[in-house]
Formats: C-alpha cells, structure tokens, sequence
C-alpha cells in the first residue's frame, strides 16, 4: 500500500472517495486534471494514483483511457467502484429558477442531463476539472449558479444543498483504477486490462482475436474502443478479461493478440472490485 496516494482533487471528488475506500491510512494527494494525477508518480510526487476511468451510465472516461495507451507505463494495480450519488449545491438563498449556469465535471453533467433538462432547460452547461472543483467555479461565476457534486463536498466546503440524488439513473457508479509502477501479483479472482490495434484492415481480424480468448475459455468482461490518434477511421481496442496476465491460458492468449497486433500493451492485471465506498 503506497504511503502516499494521488487523487484527482480537490478534496470532497469521489475520487478522493475512491481514494480512501482502497488506502484509507495512506497521505491523500490531490491535484488537479487526470494527466496531473498520472504525472504526481512519475515525478515522484506519490506512489500510486487513484483516477476514474469507466461511468456505468456514460461509459469509459477518455482521458484516463488515452493516457493509459499513448503516454504513460504506470500499471493497473487495483480497482475501487464507488456508487455515485450526485446532488445540487448552492450557495445562499438560490433557488433552481434562478440558476443561469451549473457546473460540473462532464461527467458529472451528462449523468444529470435529464434532470436539467427538466428543472434548468435554460441554464448552461460549464465543464470543472472535477465535481468538487466545481463548487470553486460556482463561487467565482458572473451569473447565478449551482455545482452538481457530492454530499461530502457540500459539507466540506459548506454549500447548500438544493437536492439530492439528481443522477437520471440511481444505479450509477464509476469504477477507479489505482495506477502504480508494479501490478498486482496473482489472487485467483483476477482482470486484466489490454489495448492493442492491427498491423492493417481486414475482415474478421477482431473475430479472431475475440477468439483467442473464447478457445482458451477466457471470459471476456468488456471490449471498446478509442481513435488511434493517426488516421481517421483506425483505432485502438481495450479489453478487460478475466484472469491475471500469469495464468498459463491467459498469457498464452495475450502472446498470440500480441502476435497479431502492431501496437499491443499490457495495462495491468489487478483483484476484481468488491464494490466498496466510503459514504
């Protein structure tokens, strides 16, 4: 367990929710933007770093995706699901009428849209580094505002609460990656995370990559995909599977993807989440 943990910050982020769940006697670093967060153990600024990286409503969190496959080898290390709770903080006497801009991570707004489509139709949507970063840019707004965040930020930074629970879907949660130098050695209730492309365009290449893990029953938990920053139109594929990148089928599934792949990477193997957090 690292001594001292990056997060993505301020303090009152469910990251910094995420944060405590896995190492709660760990120092809490916070900075601000993910690629920061990423960059604190590089320079050495921290040990490990907690940063989001897949919503179950609006999916994978790009900017964590793109930084694992294209600019960092920090390693998948640990997994933390937080159940997000998202609620409407103001500052004062506001009421919704009179809110003309809300801001929040963009995540944190695009779980809401449904929400101030119906209350806020005419307020407009600003982007915060974070949902606890938001009630700063509230406070600093020209216009009257409101920030979409958590509980724990408006105790701690002393908003008022207008609602609660505002997320359309109340079942969200965010899965939270611990990025660290190392992965985790071998648990038996293992994921490992991979991305990979193609050396070029054919049909049937992803089929039979997909095949690689079905022949050795490898069961796959999730497969998307992001531009691969070259030409329009190619991409690269990130795969979660089950199992740790030691077991005999699984590395040898990931040496015939490897085989196959023009660019191919191991992002982590790491113990599947129990899902935790702290309320």
């Amino acid at each position: 367990m690292a001594d001292r943990l990056a997060f993505l910050g301020p303090a009152g982020s469910y990251c910094e929710q995420a944060a405590i769940a896995y190492g709660p006697n760990a120092e809490l670093v916070p900075f601000t933007g993910i690629p920061a967060v990423v960059a604190s153990v590089d320079q050495g600024l921290a040990e490990e770093a907690v940063v989001p990286i897949e919503n179950s409503l609006e999916g994978g969190v790009t900017f964590t995706l793109d930084l694992l496959i294209h600019q960092t080898d920090l390693k998948i290390k640990h997994e933390v699901v937080v159940p997000i709770e998202h609620c409407l903080l103001v500052d004062g006497d506001l009421n919704a009428g009179d809110i003309e801009a809300v801001y929040s991570h963009p995540q944190g707004l695009a779980q809401c849209r449904a929400y101030l489509t119906r209350n806020m139709p005419d307020a407009a949507h600003v982007a915060s580094l974070s949902t606890s970063g938001a009630v700063e840019d509230m406070r600093n707004s020209s216009v009257p505002a409101a920030a979409i965040s958590s509980l724990r930020a408006a105790q701690l930074y002393d908003a008022r609460i207008l609602e609660r629970g505002i997320e359309d879907e109340h079942n969200n949660q965010t899965r939270f990656v611990v990025l660290a130098r190392e992965d985790q050695s071998r648990t038996g209730t293992d994921k490992t995370s991979i991305c990979f492309d193609f050396r070029s365009d054919a049909p049937g290449m992803l089929h039979a990559a997909l095949g690689e893990l079905a022949r050795r029953d490898i069961n796959l938990v999730k497969i998307e995909s992001r531009p691969d920053r070259r030409s329009l139109g190619r991409y690269v594929f990130l795969i979660d599977m089950e199992g740790h990148r030691t077991d005999p089928e699984v590395a040898d599934a990931l040496g015939a993807l490897e085989s196959a792949a023009s660019m191919f990477k191991v992002l982590g193997s790491y113990p599947m989440s129990v899902n935790s957090a702290v309320k």
